[in-house]
């Protein structure tokens, strides 16, 4: 491998602002931000705005769309 040329991968935490929630992982993405971990370590944070803890489809506030609707309108629409 050439030296120099890969980005830094280390440890980093990702907030969900829309939620109290934080994951730990290794990322290679640039931030000037810290926070204090559970561990004590002090690691590099990327806010983001939607996570799995606040994501309507993970959390079960879904809303599902009328399908048997859309197969009907089509139906109707191109004669089939």
């Amino acid at each position: 491998m050439k030296a120099d040329i890969h980005p830094n991968y280390r440890a980093v935490v990702f907030q969900d602002i829309s939620s109290d929630f934080a994951i730990l992982t290794r990322s290679t993405i640039n931030t000037k931000e810290t926070i204090k971990w559970e561990d004590g370590e002090e690691y590099p944070l990327v806010k983001v705005e939607i996570s799995s803890q606040s994501h309507p489809f993970y959390t079960g506030k879904h809303k599902i769309m009328d399908s048997g609707g859309r197969v009907d309108k089509f139906k109707q629409r191109y004669g089939g």
